[in-house]
């Protein structure tokens, strides 16, 4: 008989065991990738406007940079393919979570000029119009933010974040359609043929359409200047000085002084529990507390995705608009809190108050605008971009940012081919005065929200007034009514506006709209849906990006 060798027989009971041990390690990597949706991301991504911005930012990823590149480079792209919706000329509101978990907001919206015209809010409109012209230009902080943020977070050399966006405003793009289709609806055409942006957005006196390239060749010099030098030749160089004699020839009031006294606002984000999360809001001026406001109330109701069937489709949102007819009637405590009190808004995120405001909201029936504390209603307003990325370590960004209305006020600087924001009109309806350094009242509110099983949401909003109702209902539609990402934010949404008239988006539950109607509300004939959703979700390791499609958006991830 042989002799036995026990250690042959080790090795067989060895490989026997590290081949189970890959076996199982198997198994459970296919359990994890089958839990993820198709789609879905392992790494980090990146939700903008567009898929061609979406994915210069995921490329900045890539290249080893950080959720601060990647949204300053998506942001960058969005003023070419989106120029009507923000860019340099503006300002934008950042909430940043770092890996640690902590989360702070840095606020570089435009501020009130140490001159502004003398009684200017006498101009404001009084009925659904642009507020065009240079007086309601506020000065733009969008540059002094991004090299703040870069400065904290950036691992990418500053000039890399600009360089691709450079080559699109030089050499042009195709006329993207979202872009097309809007400047050829009758009241945008003729807006933007009598002003001065037609020397950038015109060919022949007549808007650009389908096939045109969009070019900015200025813009190029003007970003290619910056990424070599800084951003001090605009707070204090020669583009600055540009800007400036522009903005005089406009008749506007801004001085290299203004540009010069700029500072990036940073403090900590108000965190507000929400059920089984919590959610990081920027406090005021930004709007915030009005989304709390409104979703807490909300939350109090105890929504399933039962609360989608039947009658009781019809009190859910019966119950939405009457919170947000009260948020409504609280806009006003929306300000700077330098210039206010500022404990003004603090009320919104209190839950004695959020309970008292609850049990005033009956199932039967609506109230009178008195009812709600209106107090002389602000005009309502579209416009801004949404950008939402989270990188590989961690870090989430949620990027809202704005140059106001649609194109501004319509005042180009053609030394710069910078697009200048009109942000005073948003103090319009809610303040009686201006104050120099003073940042306007806000409907922007990029959001992180964080579960407790260690999930990420960064969401966020563009669309002016209809930001709140958009993030708001994309929120609800995803934490509580069973409704995936993609879906919560492709869902029709209702906007309750200034005079607390309803208006339902295109697709929206016609035998809802009956109901509500049958409760006593008023239905209004609001048509610029332009309410676009962003963002970014991770859960169990698979990430989900969402761009909405309302203006062609596309993600972009790894």
């Amino acid at each position: 008989m042989a002799k036995s060798k026990p250690w042959l027989l080790c090795c067989f009971i060895l490989c026997g065991l590290v081949c189970a041990v890959a076996l199982i390690c198997l198994c459970i990597a296919s359990l994890v990738d089958r839990g993820c949706s198709s789609g879905s991301f392992k790494h980090a991504a990146v939700s903008a406007d567009s898929l061609r911005c979406s994915e210069i930012g995921r490329n900045m990823l890539l290249e080893g940079g950080s959720a601060v590149d990647g949204a300053i480079a998506a942001l960058l792209c969005t003023a070419v393919v989106n120029p009507q919706s923000m860019g340099i000329g503006g300002g934008s509101i950042l909430t940043v979570r770092n890996k640690t978990g902590h989360v702070k907001i840095y606020n570089f919206r435009e501020t009130v000029p140490l001159t502004s015209k003398l009684n200017l809010l006498r101009d404001c409109p009084t009925t659904f119009t642009f507020s065009t012209g240079s007086q309601w230009i506020g000065v733009p902080g969008e540059l002094r933010g991004y090299a703040e943020v870069h400065k904290q977070y950036g691992k990418l050399p500053w000039d890399k974040l600009f360089q691709p966006t450079i080559k699109l405003a030089r050499e042009g793009i195709p006329m993207p359609a979202f872009l097309g289709n809007f400047l050829n609806l009758d009241m945008v055409k003729s807006y933007v043929e009598q002003s001065s942006l037609c020397e950038i957005l015109c060919k022949n006196k007549t808007v650009l359409g389908k096939g045109d390239t969009l070019k900015f060749s200025k813009l190029a010099d003007t970003l290619e200047t910056i990424a070599e030098k800084g951003v001090d030749e605009f707070y204090s160089g020669k583009i600055g000085r540009d800007l400036i004699q522009d903005i005089k020839a406009a008749g506007g009031t801004l001085t290299m002084k203004d540009l010069e006294s700029f500072h990036v606002k940073v403090e900590d984000a108000w965190t507000v529990p929400l059920g089984d999360t919590k959610m990081h809001i920027p406090p005021p001026p930004a709007g915030g507390a009005l989304l709390a406001f409104i979703l807490r109330i909300m939350e109090g109701f105890s929504l399933t995705s039962d609360s989608l069937v039947g009658n009781e489709k019809i009190q859910l949102y019966h119950r939405y608009i009457e919170a947000a007819k009260f948020a409504n009637g609280q806009k006003r405590s929306i300000c700077d809190p330098k210039f206010h009190n500022s404990t003004r808004a603090d009320h919104l995120i209190n839950p004695s108050f959020i309970n008292h405001i609850r049990k005033r909201i009956f199932s039967n029936r609506t109230h009178d605008n008195s009812y709600y504390n209106n107090i002389k209603p602000s005009l309502d307003q579209m416009g801004t971009t949404h950008v939402s990325v989270l990188d590989e370590d961690g870090l989430a960004v949620s990027a809202t940012s704005t140059i106001n209305q649609l194109f501004g006020g319509a005042v180009y600087s053609s030394r710069t081919g910078i697009i200048l924001n009109n942000e005073l009109a948003d103090f319009c309806g809610r303040a009686d005065s201006l104050k120099p350094g003073e940042q306007p009242p806000s409907s922007m509110t990029p959001v992180i929200v964080e579960s407790k099983s260690g999930g990420i949401l960064v969401i966020g909003g563009s669309g002016g007034s209809l930001i709140t109702s958009a993030v708001a209902l994309s929120i609800m539609n995803r934490l509580w009514l069973g409704m995936n990402l993609k879906d919560a934010i492709d869902a029709p949404i209702l906007f309750v506006d200034a005079s607390n008239n309803v208006n339902f988006d295109r697709g929206f539950d016609q035998s809802v709209i009956d109901g509500l109607k049958a409760l006593g509300h008023k239905v209004g004939n609001w048509k610029y849906f332009v309410n676009v959703v962003n963002a970014i979700e991770k859960e169990h390791g698979c990430i989900v990006a969402v761009s909405d499609g309302r203006k062609k958006g596309m993600s972009a991830g790894y």
